[in-house]
């Protein structure tokens, strides 16, 4: 077993930041995907950039090859960007299992990052970890629960969620991962026995920013967090930045939920072509707000207002941190842990912000 990471996708839209971070820091990496002419423009890119960098290539189809490429490359870990998850099964997981090989993810399917615990066993018995939803959600959001938990005796609530800038790049797998629930009636949760994707729109005040639309998105936090925090009500959501676009998939989740023969995740293609147009009338700036409601240790009202702001571009690196950080770990020899787990506490607050260090994100209230 070597010490390189193998990036699956690592010339997307999160595979390229994560392998641009990795190359940074020294890690050896496999820049793996299926068309070699981006992969060769990301890697001479990045050599240029960092000629230290110990950056490969390799070109095949992870759904089909993988097992084979495993053999011969031997990593000490496997970063799976090839989204959408919504769908997914756990093949890629259990290939790296059975090579013996650590699994990190940045899954966003409710279903696929909660099950993941599935695979907890078999990842014991080679003595790897399985990590699944290695991004924004749950990592970021579970980890400024276990930074201000000890706040609170009991948390009431959490209402959280993100709005990118209209010019911050955008991925079809995102969108399509998306497309699947909009309109369509969501599994209960902690306070919501009935919600619908992309629906009960609200407006959300973003410091810097002012005022975004919101609308009901199914993560998997809406299952992992109020089990683990005890959480009364949780609520995530997300928006667009131009309320043109926003209130027009409110409108088309509508339609959805009306059962008209309406396929999204089909059409997500041509709706990223759309939404691109409108670009020059956006910005780059985005952001994710969290805010707690419970009893403090004292027995008295408490809440936390936490935001993160992220301008000219650089909020599309906020997801791919926790599968950094748990990659470097691991390449290190730093990390211990062992079994296969949602990314729930894995990444600390302290930690995940000191890798954002560099980039145009500022951290606003509490």
């Amino acid at each position: 077993m070597t010490n390189k990471i193998l990036i699956l996708g690592g010339y997307g839209n999160f595979g390229g930041r994560i392998s641009r971070a990795l190359a940074k820091s020294g890690v050896s990496i496999i820049i793996a995907g299926r068309s070699e002419e981006k992969a060769a423009t990301i890697t001479k890119k990045l050599k240029k950039e960092y000629p230290e960098a110990s950056i490969e290539i390799a070109i095949f189809d992870a759904n089909k090859n993988l097992s084979q490429q495993l053999k011969s490359i031997k990593p000490i870990v496997v970063i799976n960007t090839c989204g959408p998850f919504q769908n997914a099964d756990y093949s890629v997981a259990e290939t790296c299992i059975e090579a013996g090989v650590h699994y990190i993810d940045l899954a966003d399917g409710r279903d696929f990052v909660r099950n993941i615990t599935s695979l907890d066993d078999k990842a014991k018995e080679k003595n790897l970890l399985i990590v699944s939803g290695a991004s924004t959600v749950p990592g970021l959001s579970s980890a400024v629960l276990e930074e201000y938990k000890y706040e609170f005796s009991e948390i009431d609530s959490l209402t959280f969620g993100i709005a990118p800038g209209q010019k911050a790049a955008r991925g079809l797998a995102t969108t399509q991962a998306i497309m699947t629930y909009v309109g369509k009636k969501l599994k209960p949760f902690a306070g919501h026995d009935c919600a619908y994707g992309w629906q009960d729109i609200y407006r959300q005040n973003y410091p810097q920013l002012g005022k975004r639309w919101m609308a009901n998105c199914e993560v998997p936090d809406l299952d992992l967090l109020p089990a683990k925090y005890g959480i009364k009500s949780i609520r995530f959501s997300a928006g667009l930045e131009l309320s043109v676009l926003h209130l027009g998939l409110w409108l088309m989740s509508w339609l959805v939920r009306l059962r008209l023969p309406l396929n999204l995740p089909k059409l997500a293609s041509p709706l990223l072509k759309i939404s691109n147009w409108f670009n020059r009338v956006g910005s780059a700036d985005g952001g994710m707000h969290i805010i707690l409601n419970g009893t403090d240790t004292n027995g008295e009202p408490k809440e936390i207002k936490w935001f993160i702001i992220a301008k000219n571009g650089d909020g599309p690196h906020i997801p791919t941190v926790p599968a950094i950080i748990l990659a470097k770990k691991l390449a290190k020899g730093e990390l211990s842990l062992i079994g296969s787990h949602p990314c729930v506490g894995l990444v600390s607050l302290e930690e995940y912000l000191a890798e954002l260090k560099g980039f145009d994100i500022e951290i606003l209230g509490k």
